[in-house]
């Protein structure tokens, strides 16, 4: 995985995530109703299952859209695979009663991509940074542009270097 430039790190532990994607399904308890839930993959799938389970969603769909190639820096957006036909046709093809979620808008350019395919659903995040945030209709946290989220699912354990200055002293004996 290559490393990203910006040396401020949010690490999101599994604990954190669960309890920041249920805070986003109490948010959006009284903003629907929802017919169907449509993530974005691969960031989407965790947080949707779980606003699913709390707000008791059963139809749960995907849009695979790629847009980090190598884990740290956004190219090209390709969509891998559009909404369902019969998902897509909610809310006279516009998405009203839709609920798109995404672990993270970054730039703001996956989440407009998918509010295209479905103008009136409701777009809500976990994780927010300035560029993206003006596309959500709900999000939980909102990080500086700069900090780079490291997702539970991306991580090991393993030391990692001081804040201070990224070099340990040596010791003198």
């Amino acid at each position: 995985m290559v490393q990203p430039t910006s040396r401020k790190s949010f690490p999101v532990s599994w604990d954190q995530f669960h309890r920041d994607a249920r805070a986003l399904a109490w948010r959006l308890a009284d903003k629907g109703p929802f017919d169907a839930i449509v993530c974005i993959t691969r960031g989407g799938l965790v947080p949707a299952a779980i606003v699913a389970r709390e707000l008791e969603l059963k139809l749960v769909e995907t849009v695979c859209v790629a847009s980090y190639h190598d884990y740290a820096h956004q190219g090209d957006i390709r969509v891998l695979k559009t909404i369902a036909p019969s998902v897509a046709a909610i809310g006279n093809g516009r998405g009203k009663g839709v609920l798109l979620i995404d672990d993270l808008t970054d730039t703001g350019k996956t989440a407009k991509l998918v509010r295209d395919m479905l103008p009136d659903a409701h777009f809500a995040t976990v994780y927010a940074k300035p560029a993206g945030a003006p596309m959500c209709h709900t999000f939980v946290t909102e990080v500086s542009q700069d900090t780079w989220i490291y997702f539970p699912w991306d991580m090991d354990l393993q030391y990692v270097e001081p804040i201070s200055d990224g070099v340990r002293p040596v010791r003198q004996s």
